[in-house]
């Protein structure tokens, strides 16, 4: 365990909500293919949007098997698309008017085959389109007080409204908008962070690095760990499987994937950019109660990983205080 090798500046990148390119995979249980938007992927975009009385943005659909009922502004990306352009059209063919995102409020995932990005956005122009003007994208829009009867679509956006009131008011996490770097897989890097004891009172901050690649013994550039989704199972079950092949077991551990950091998307050439990386923070401690040094990171089984810790005090605070208050936009694997 040492200090040496990481480039800390690359984690204050990520801690800054930028991305680092993906160029390997650190835990591969399939042969990486590039994915292809609406093939073997599939992004959703919905947008909370509130006016100056509080009231949210809702459209009436107009599709067959929900005619009538309401729902968020909100649908499928489409080949070539950047993630934020998706929700912009999205409400424009929607709602009828343009909008600016604000922040990513949170990400919902069931692994590739499904991953929906929720936006807090603002108008820029436009009106709201009338029943005269419905199409097939939808029928009508309008502002919701909350309290007013309106038959939904589904009770899922319910939460989504509620992460917009909460972060309108008072934000817990800095603006999180997607980054601009092209990725062919949807992965998950994992910055898997050990501090012992009160972060308030504690020093000494741990990182898993990664120090060879998946498929080689041969040592490489110590970088934090990625790992491929596969279509089976959620984004964040690989990185658990991932830290399982690395870390001696132990009943003693909690494992806690906190939240994300910040997206990687482009999408530009389809079939080829059409992958994301979730950058996310995982925390790893002692359960209280379990005899034993608690102070020094887990044991790690796996030669390829290392420990290294945190010398800079400015990104020591940084990684804590993130910690400390759940500055992070939320992830939620729904299975």
């Amino acid at each position: 365990m040492g200090s040496e090798g990481l480039e800390e500046e690359t984690v204050e990148k990520i801690l800054n909500g930028e991305g680092l390119e993906v160029t390997e995979y650190d835990w591969t249980p399939e042969e990486p293919k590039p994915v292809t938007l609406r093939s073997n992927v599939c992004y959703i975009v919905a947008a909370v949007i509130f006016n100056a009385k509080g009231e949210v943005l809702m459209v009436q659909e107009a599709k067959k098997d929900c005619y009538g009922q309401w729902y968020l502004p909100a649908g499928r990306m489409e080949p070539g698309e950047s993630i934020e352009e998706a929700v912009q059209r999205e409400v424009k063919e929607e709602a009828g008017v343009d909008c600016q995102p604000v922040t990513m409020l949170q990400v919902q995932e069931s692994g590739p085959q499904w991953i929906r990005f929720t936006f807090l956005a603002e108008i820029t122009g436009g009106s709201l389109k009338t029943r005269a003007e419905a199409d097939s994208e939808s029928l009508q829009a309008q502002w919701w007080d909350r309290e007013a009867h309106l038959p939904l679509r589904a009770w899922d956006i319910l939460t989504l409204i509620e992460a917009g009131l909460k972060y309108h008011q008072k934000p817990w996490f800095p603006v999180c908008l997607p980054t601009d770097l092209p990725c062919e897989v949807v992965c998950q890097r994992i910055l898997l962070v050990f501090a012992p004891s009160d972060p308030d009172n504690e020093e000494n901050v741990w990182l898993l690095l990664c120090n060879g690649s998946a498929d080689s013994d041969a040592e490489t550039h110590p970088h934090l760990p990625v790992s491929l989704a596969v279509k089976k199972h959620t984004v964040t079950w690989a990185g658990r499987r991932l830290l399982q092949e690395c870390m001696v077991p132990c009943e003693a551990l909690h494992v806690d994937i906190s939240g994300i950091l910040s997206v990687q998307h482009n999408g530009r050439v389809h079939g080829k950019t059409d992958g994301l990386c979730l950058n996310t923070l995982v925390t790893v401690e002692y359960i209280e109660g379990f005899p034993g040094d608690h102070q020094s990171p887990p044991p790690l089984e796996n030669k390829r990983y290392k420990w290294h810790k945190v010398i800079n005090q400015r990104l020591k605070t940084k990684i804590l205080q993130r910690i400390k208050y759940n500055s992070l936009l939320p992830l939620y694997s729904l299975r």
